[in-house]
């Protein structure tokens, strides 16, 4: 059976993946500021990554 946790855990994956891939391959990224297409992937993996770090653990 599917845990609450296990999508939010799915997507913030995902976009951990999405971010980490972006910043691989953008140099301004790589910088202090992010770019305007990087800033956005950037923002949606902190924001899961706080979410799912919130949640309660369901054992």
């Amino acid at each position: 059976m599917s845990r609450p946790t296990d999508d939010l855990f799915v997507r913030y994956m995902k976009a951990f993946e999405a971010s980490e891939t972006h910043t691989v391959n953008c140099p301004a990224c790589q910088g202090e500021t992010p770019c305007a297409e990087g800033a956005p992937l950037h923002d949606r993996f902190a924001r899961l990554q706080d979410a799912y770090h919130a949640h309660p653990k369901q054992r």
